[in-house]
């Protein structure tokens, strides 16, 4: 995978004061039981997203195997799956949702909400001091393998979902996540943003389409 180099003009603040966005007095419910956060100028979801159909009603497929998360790449239809295809994992980590989900025209995202692009992932990241180093106050703080834990500074609330690859055998839990941006590299890649227990960086990658990732979404 490539690294995406990206070049910031950050302003550094001697003393941030997190009361404005942390914890749960700045959270609230999304329309489908899910959490939302204001994080700086932005309103977050504080949870992976969950949903099983489009926003016009029309039901998204679920693959229950790795054979059949091949097929449906291949096939280039949307889908989503659990983690390990267990659904106990969807308790923890929400869906995982290949590009082809992400990007229908028929709407992932709720009502009134929309997948980031990177200019929104690097705005909330610029909040929380930059690129370098916010990927600790995004993490939850329990869950994460290796001491990888975060400390949930801004209630985003980053849980270690892992992913589905193109082959379909999930990897990763406790590890990393892995979320959708809004905009494709190339006919078969497409953007995301990675969190990783042991870094304290935010990565943006691209990689296979027919992944399963997680979603955050963003208020419009």
């Amino acid at each position: 995978m490539k690294k995406e180099s990206i070049v910031l003009i950050v302003t550094i603040i001697a003393t941030m004061t997190l009361t404005a966005w942390v914890g749960n007095d700045n959270t609230s419910k999304v329309p489908g039981n899910l959490t939302e956060v204001q994080i700086g100028g932005q309103t977050w979801m504080a949870e992976n997203l969950n949903v099983e159909s489009f926003r016009n009603g029309d039901p998204i497929p679920e693959v229950k195997s790795a054979e059949e998360w091949e097929k449906v790449g291949k096939r280039k239809k949307p889908a989503w799956c659990y983690y390990d295809y267990t659904s106990a994992n969807g308790t923890k980590y929400g869906k995982l949702y290949n590009w082809y989900a992400v990007n229908d025209p028929r709407g992932l995202a709720p009502d009134g909400w929309h997948i980031p692009d990177s200019l929104e992932w690097t705005q909330l990241s610029n909040f929380l001091g930059g690129l370098k180093g916010s990927c600790t106050k995004l993490k939850s703080t329990s869950g994460w393998k290796e001491n990888g834990n975060g400390t949930n500074e801004s209630g985003f609330n980053g849980q270690p979902a892992g992913y589905s690859p193109y082959n379909g055998n999930c990897s990763e839990s406790g590890e990393t996540t892995r979320m959708w941006m809004s905009k494709e590299h190339s006919k078969s890649n497409a953007w995301f943003c990675q969190l990783e227990g042991n870094k304290s960086d935010v990565f943006y990658y691209q990689y296979y389409k027919v992944q399963g990732l997680s979603v955050r979404c963003v208020k419009d």
